[in-house]
């Protein structure tokens, strides 16, 4: 899987063949064959472990101590630090995603045989209730915005824009910074999902 992983987010997935991944990791063709009885079964076995990998990683470094006392705004500023932190620490994740993401249109790759990249993404949907319910306590962040929509749409616009800039999709002047345009982006999401607070005396 490290191997297919490296070699899948540097090369594509469509260019690389399991006899690449045999050849790289130094294992036997039936050995390979034994755990995963097709491509198309490693690549989203990868994409399941890399995620999972990605997330485990990232909750680590919450404040767990004090998470249950954050409001939902700033729940949701968490949430979208995510994704800068996935353009500045781990692009080949975000690469590996641009390739994964074409291969299974390809493959036309039903529900069934990705169930477990779906089950990584039911985590991420569970979290992001926790964090709407919150925001129907507190106040702190819009409710009127239907709750898959909010999801929907702040996941898709920010793993969008990463993913493009980490594939070097997007033209950029010498001296503009790209981590500063997605922290822009951000900071505009935060803008229409937050309810404003007004300070009090």
């Amino acid at each position: 899987m490290e191997s297919g992983f490296r070699l899948f987010s540097e090369k594509g997935i469509e260019t690389v063949k399991m006899a690449d991944i045999v050849e790289d990791c130094g294992v036997s063709r039936q050995s390979l064959y034994r755990y995963f009885s097709n491509k198309t079964d490693l690549v989203i076995a990868i994409g399941a472990w890399q995620w999972e990998k990605y997330i485990t990683h990232y909750t680590a470094q919450l404040p767990a101590e004090r998470f249950d006392k954050l409001t939902a705004a700033e729940r949701m500023k968490l949430y979208l630090d995510s994704f800068i932190d996935l353009y500045r620490s781990h692009r080949d994740v975000l690469r590996y995603n641009y390739y994964f993401n074409s291969f299974l249109a390809n493959e036309r790759v039903s529900q069934e045989q990705s169930r477990s990249y779906q089950d990584v993404v039911d985590t991420l949907k569970k979290a992001f209730h926790e964090l709407y319910l919150t925001g129907m306590k507190d106040g702190t962040l819009r409710t009127d915005l239907p709750e898959s929509v909010m999801f929907s749409s702040s996941f898709h616009i920010m793993l969008a824009a990463v993913t493009r800039y980490a594939m070097g999709l997007v033209y950029l002047e010498a001296d503009v910074d790209p981590e500063r345009e997605l922290v822009l982006l951000e900071e505009a999401l935060f803008k229409v999902y937050a309810v404003e607070q007004k300070q009090h005396d």
